[in-house]
């Protein structure tokens, strides 16, 4: 299983994996017996190496702190966690510029936070909706944007903290969806007996009910990831436990 590893004295992170043995493979010159020579490797032995006689300890990942600002499959990539040691929380940045690159970890005393970059309706997603829906006659391009702007009024009155948070996940991880509020809702329903009428009206009420729930009338919300640092602290560090350090120094020799 993969292990998070500090050195206490470096702040130095390593990430113990089963693929840190893993060889690689370089090519050789023509005329050799074959194509690719293989290279032995070990990368924790090369990090306890570079730290010999640093005290080490094992962190532990915090369960659902992961973020990023690229969809999680994306390999090339930063990205941000938390871990912990019992008496101390981290931040630990994962990162990697390109795919041949190995994966780094560097260890940030402090924390972080999303803070909300904007609040927008899906004006794309609703007009194309609503062209794709209305026909016979088509809705006029003129009635649409009134719409849309009726629907912009709207994010200068809510409060997203009182929004219901949809819980289906975005391909794109600082990105979240909202539903609009009751009272937002009746607004928009209300005010839209300004641009429609009659048969019209009936129209954009259904179409509002259809797509209220998890349609294009979800409002979108854009983070953006905000890093806290602080000084490193002033507690003793924290002793490796006897058990890890054997474990270590076995696996050394």
């Amino acid at each position: 299983m993969n292990q998070l590893i500090r050195c206490t004295t470096c702040d130095k992170i390593f990430m113990k994996t089963a693929s840190d043995q893993w060889p690689e493979y370089d090519s050789v010159a023509v005329g050799s017996p074959g194509p690719y020579r293989e290279i032995a490797k070990d990368d924790f032995q090369d990090f306890l190496k570079d730290h010999r006689n640093h005290p080490m300890e094992n962190l532990q990942i915090i369960e659902d702190s992961f973020v990023s600002e690229k969809p999680y499959s994306e390999p090339t990539k930063t990205s941000y966690f938390k871990a912990t040691n019992g008496k101390e929380r981290f931040v630990i940045r994962k990162s990697r510029e390109r795919i041949e690159e190995p994966l780094t970890y560097e260890l940030i005393r402090g924390d972080y936070s999303l803070k909300l970059l904007r609040l927008e309706i899906q004006a794309e997603e609703i007009m194309k909706q609503l062209e794709r829906e209305w026909k016979n006659p088509p809705l006029p391009r003129s009635k649409g944007e009134a719409f849309l702007n009726l629907c912009r009024r709207i994010l200068k009155t809510v409060d997203i903290d009182h929004l219901e948070r949809i819980p289906e996940d975005s391909s794109l991880p600082l990105e979240t969806y909202y539903k609009m509020d009751e009272v937002s809702l009746a607004y928009l329903l209300r005010n839209c007996r300004n641009i429609f009428e009659g048969r019209e009206y009936k129209e954009i009420e259904a179409f509002i009910h259809r797509h209220k729930e998890d349609g294009v009338l979800l409002l979108k919300a854009t983070y953006g990831i905000l890093i806290a640092e602080s000084e490193k602290s002033k507690l003793e560090p924290l002793r490796v436990p006897h058990a890890l350090n054997e474990k270590m120094m076995i696996e050394k020799k």
